[in-house]
């Protein structure tokens, strides 16, 4: 065996019978390769061994830390002897009584006609003239409703944001996102060979002047927003500054895609964007949260000069909704399943937030009492990368770190994005608590 692999052995045994635990930083390379009687060069090959490995994470500037050791060797058949880690990366709601709710509109799907219907031919971009009203309802807020005409249908949301940045960005095209960001906005601008801006925020999300100072440095070819209940930082636009940045796309000649999935959640949202400027705004939304992710549909409400180049890109993409789901979104929707769901969930909100507070209390968090999340910036010393290890392996809690928001390379957040959503309240009260810990505790 090569002398690399030999003492990565060693530091992964050391991890293993906890000498080195989650958050313990590595010496530098040069220090380590004098301790160790060897060369420089092969110090960098043992490092890049245990990165391999999934033992030790890198952070420009700060050094190599380690994570939490892989699972023990075991058949891979065998049943878990633990509890399962408490997932906080994923945030799907699921509020008490939406199942019961949601079999209403299902069961009325099972007679064989209405199932014939809507499983006999695949559903079109654009729906049915039903199924456009339906939307309607769902997207509607005090004082704007959008055109049923100009209303498109996905499968999900995450396809609909796929569809618009596919349609209105060609590959190598940049796109101007906030500094911190959707995660899958990042994987679909990759895989669509989009290059990602970031801009500088504020209280209220994107800074207009910076929106205005990446476009005059080299032009954007759309700009992709979330000014209600961003996701992480949980902020809202007030009136002023979406009639500011609506002034602005059409001073600059540009699109904007608005991310309004997590929006039901704020009673009293502002109108969206779109409400200000339509002819410049793509507002994408879907069921899935208000809902569940099993059984939905992804809304694109489109400016009438994009219809056909965004249906292209549903079609093209095998991104258009399924049958049976637009069926079943549009009963869900005249029936009130929709509205009463979405009230169990704003209720199921608040409640989880009593949990942050009170487990929490003393932290500096960047949150709203209508969110799904939570921005923790971390207590000193702790950083990302090493508390989310130090989460898993002490605390059997997955979270986020920031990094996976942030948008550009070497960015660095000491923040971690716990999602409230998915758990049992019972489940989440008890996580929150031993992050607590781990947090106390230190590295």
């Amino acid at each position: 065996m090569e002398e690399y692999r030999r003492i990565a052995d060693r530091v992964e045994a050391a991890v293993r019978d906890g000498r080195l635990r989650p958050g313990d930083r590595l010496p530098p390379q040069r220090v380590f390769a004098r301790r160790h009687g060897i060369a420089n060069s092969t110090a960098i090959r043992v490092y890049g061994e245990l990165a391999r490995r999934g033992l030790v994470v890198g952070e420009v500037g700060r050094g190599t830390f380690v994570r939490a050791a892989p699972p023990l060797p075991g058949p891979a058949l065998a049943e878990a002897t633990g509890a399962a880690p408490v997932d906080l990366q994923l945030n799907y709601p699921a509020a008490d009584g939406q199942s019961e709710l949601m079999a209403r509109a299902l069961a009325a799907l099972a007679r064989p006609d209405v199932l014939a219907e809507a499983v006999s031919r695949p559903a079109a971009a654009t729906g049915t003239a039903e199924a456009r009203d339906a939307a309607v309802t769902v997207l509607a807020r005090p004082g704007w409703a959008p055109d049923p005409d100009g209303v498109l249908f996905a499968g999900n949301g995450r396809q609909a944001i796929a569809a618009a940045l596919s349609a209105l960005v060609p590959p190598g095209g940049r796109l101007g996102v906030e500094a911190l960001t959707y995660p899958l906005v990042k994987a679909v601008a990759e895989r669509l060979g989009i290059r990602l801006v970031p801009l500088a925020l504020d209280e209220e999300g994107v800074r207009p002047e910076a929106l205005e100072a990446a476009h005059r440095s080299a032009p954007l070819s759309a700009v992709y927003l979330q000014p209600t209940l961003h996701n992480p930082l949980s902020t809202t636009a007030g009136e002023g500054r979406r009639a500011e940045l609506a002034e602005l796309l059409r001073r600059l000649d540009l699109t904007a895609v608005e991310d309004t999935t997590w929006a039901f959640l704020l009673p009293g949202a502002p109108a969206p964007l779109a409400a200000h400027a339509p002819e410049r705004v793509l507002l994408v939304d879907s069921l899935s949260k208000r809902l569940a992710p099993g059984l939905t549909v992804g809304y694109l409400v489109v400016p009438s000069g994009l219809r056909v180049p965004v249906a292209d890109a549903l079609r093209s993409g095998a991104w258009t909704a399924g049958g049976l789901a637009l069926a079943a979104a549009t009963r869900w929707t005249g029936d009130g399943t929709v509205a009463e769901a979405v009230a169990l969930k704003r209720a199921d909100t608040e409640a989880r937030h009593a949990l942050v507070r009170d487990r929490l209390a003393g932290h500096t968090l960047r949150t709203s009492p209508h969110a799904y999340y939570c921005w923790w910036l971390l207590p000193a010393p702790w950083r990302a990368e090493t508390f989310t290890a130090a989460a898993a392996a002490r605390a059997g809690v997955a979270v986020t770190p920031g990094s996976a928001f942030a948008v550009g390379p070497g960015v660095a957040f000491d923040a971690v994005r716990l999602g409230l959503a998915s758990p049992p309240r019972p489940v989440l009260d008890a996580a929150l608590d031993r992050l607590a810990t781990v947090a106390a505790e230190g590295p």
